[in-house]
């Protein structure tokens, strides 16, 4: 039988005569979408009189629907606003978020609607369908329209089989080459001032959104086909990558949403970091019962098992070393340990190493109040689901990493929906490694902690990339997005003419305040430390401030900062704030404005670069001071430098 072809074609164009034109405004009216409907939608998204971003050919092309009206008719027009607070079952930035916006749903003939949604912060827009029988989609389109000298910070791949953890570029947008796949978030600046992020949310059962530039459409939307064939040859790490496509990027049930399609946009770099666009756009909470969610700080064994010293067993994996980092985190009140890769045979989750206990380890945890963790590679999982998760509640495992996916097909973002599901019927937390970028699953299974999708400090194994500047762009597009999982505050400290890649005991690039006010500016209620017990022990001054560091958060603020510069991040939990400051390469002294705290005096406990710090990394100074709100407060930082406080109000 032929295939009826409908395509809902809303594209930029001009000249049409008698357009419906609709207007919508942010609820502060600092922004507005003037949208004009005939045979195509013109939609010009503006900040005051300043033009941010035209979009066009907006379409979803699809095989499966009867009607194939040429022109989009207008069935009904909806508006709605909404002001709310939303409460986060996991305090990732805060404990309370606003949800204020107006939205404006286009009703068309052939089943299909349009929902655009204007925010104080920027705008969204998602196509939902309500067709009787399943449809294949063979593309979404969006073009996008900027000034030829906005410029852009993305990460770029060759491929759509990606990790998610290629350096960020910056150039100019019409410079960006058609080779390169951008990934989300995509964080463009304007000529004449504010950015704009580029990013989606609410991504369910359907491929992750790319940006591809070309001469023939400028900068617009690609999307991962449907995979037709997997690759399982050469080594198990990547197994089960993309081979061969179908000509579609997505097969869908009928009647459905699709994912937001995000433009958020920023004054300056405040405005990025408070923006929660993705959050408040994504699907609520399905678990009922999440009290048994645990933010947490890790320990983990991938460099660490190699790097223990002063006791008397030999190190590796096994049920001695297991202990040692047990017995760290007890101490410490670190509540997870994570058997990273190598715990298994073969990548069999039935079977651990010769030499590993595994039962005798998790009843040793569980008596010192230690929770344990499982790496896993993903495909091993996907072979082995029922057993394995049986297996992981047998053994009485609290949480699972999951690592390698380096896709974002359709298939695959079902697999990180349906793994989150499964790990949260049997109490299980998740970590996402090898993963694309956050898109609101954290809200949806809250038990979904954090995930990868950068480059972390693992890198310092075998590259320069995991850098101060890095860290200077990190708060500013990848943190937009959602919790990132980059494990900070290593000990072994390099300046940037010391520094050399070592696979088996990586340092990292910058002071030791740097490495440690990493722990506050990063954002992830699943943190990781990355040395071994033996290096936190030698450095206990260090560990004893880290381990009275929060994870989840009552309030966010950047007080100050520029993307790639420099980044003084403020956040509190309860009545007590901890301060973050860091900068790239270049020496840098802050007056610490303080009036963020309100009235009252306090008293601050900080790790501060110490006078040699430029020439030895590890060169620190630990400094108390007794000051009033209101008081500026002198941050000095050496070269790829930092500052960490820990401020407590006394009266």
């Amino acid at each position: 039988m032929k295939k009826a072809l409908f395509i809902f074609m809303i594209t930029f164009l001009s000249g049409f005569l008698f357009g419906q034109k609709y207007n919508l405004k942010s609820p502060d009216n600092g922004l507005q979408a003037l949208i004009e409907i005939n045979r195509s939608i013109n939609l010009t998204l503006a900040s005051g009189e300043r033009t941010i971003v035209k979009l066009g050919n907006i379409s979803l092309e699809t095989i499966g629907s009867t009607d194939q009206a040429a022109v989009i008719k207008v069935k009904k027009i909806n508006r709605r606003s909404a002001d709310e607070t939303v409460l986060p079952e996991i305090r990732e930035k805060a404990e309370k978020l606003i949800n204020r916006y107006n939205e404006l749903e286009i009703v068309v003939s052939g089943n299909y609607s349009i929902t655009f949604r204007m925010f104080d912060e920027g705008l969204a827009y998602r196509f939902s369908t309500s067709a009787k029988d399943s449809l294949i989609i063979y593309r979404e389109n969006l073009n996008l329209y900027f000034d030829k000298t906005d410029s852009a910070w993305f990460q770029s791949t060759p491929t759509f089989n990606s990790s998610y953890e290629t350096p960020y570029e910056h150039m100019a947008i019409e410079e960006i080459g058609e080779e390169k796949l951008c990934s989300m978030p995509f964080l463009i600046h304007k000529n004449n001032g504010p950015f704009l992020m580029i990013t989606e949310a609410d991504l369910y059962s359907y491929p992750g959104l790319w940006l591809r530039n070309s001469k023939e459409k400028g900068l617009s939307a690609v999307y991962p086909s449907y995979p037709k064939k997997l690759s399982y040859s050469g080594s198990l790490y990547n197994h089960g990558q993309v081979e061969e496509t179908y000509d579609h990027i997505a097969k869908v049930t009928g009647t459905r949403n699709y994912p937001w399609r995000i433009f958020a946009i920023a004054e300056d770099e405040k405005e990025i970091v408070a923006n929660n666009m993705v959050y408040l756009l994504s699907s609520p909470n399905v678990i009922k019962d999440f009290s048994w969610i645990k933010p947490g700080v890790v320990m983990f064994d991938w460099w660490g098992k190699n790097n223990i010293y002063g006791v008397d067993f030999k190190a590796g994996i096994n049920t001695e070393t297991a202990k040692y980092f047990i017995n760290f985190c007890a101490e410490h009140g670190f509540r997870y340990f994570l058997f990273d890769d190598g715990w298994c045979v073969n990548q069999d989750l039935l079977k651990p190493v010769p030499g590993l206990n595994l039962d005798e380890v998790i009843t040793y945890a569980r008596s010192k109040n230690v929770d344990i963790m499982l790496w896993i590679l993903w495909n091993s999982l996907q072979k082995q689901w029922d057993e394995a998760f049986a297996q992981f509640q047998k053994w009485g495992i609290r949480g699972i990493k999951i690592d390698f996916m380096n896709r974002d097909d359709q298939p695959m973002v079902e697999f990180y929906e349906a793994a989150a599901r499964k790990a949260a019927e049997q109490k299980l937390i998740v970590d996402f490694h090898g993963a694309y970028k956050p898109c609101g699953l954290s809200r949806k299974y809250p038990n979904v902690l954090t995930r990868e999708a950068l480059i972390e400090f693992e890198y310092n194994g075998w590259t320069n990339y995991d850098n101060p500047v890095h860290h200077n762009l990190l708060p500013y597009i990848r943190m937009f997005a959602g919790p990132m999982d980059y494990i900070p505050a290593t000990m072994r400290n390099s300046t940037r003419d010391n520094f050399r890649p070592v696979g088996d005991y990586p340092m990292g690039q910058g002071t030791r305040a740097h490495a440690m006010a990493m722990f506050v500016i990063v954002n992830s209620p699943l943190t990781m430390l990355p040395d071994s017990p033996s290096d936190y022990y030698r450095e206990r001054e260090c560990t004893q401030f880290l381990k009275d560091i929060p994870v989840i958060w009552d309030e966010s603020i950047l007080l100050d900062g520029k993307i790639a510069g420099y980044t003084v991040m403020a956040r509190r939990s309860g009545e007590d704030w901890y301060v973050g400051a860091i900068t790239n390469w270049d020496k840098r002294t802050i007056d610490l404005k303080t009036e963020f705290l309100g009235d009252g005096t306090f008293e601050l406990e900080a790790i501060v670069d110490g006078i040699n710090a430029s020439a030895r990394a590890e060169d620190y100074r630990r400094k108390k001071l007794t000051f009033s709100a209101g008081d500026k407060i002198k941050i000095d930082m050496a070269s790829g430098g930092g500052w960490i406080a820990h401020i407590k109000k006394v009266r």
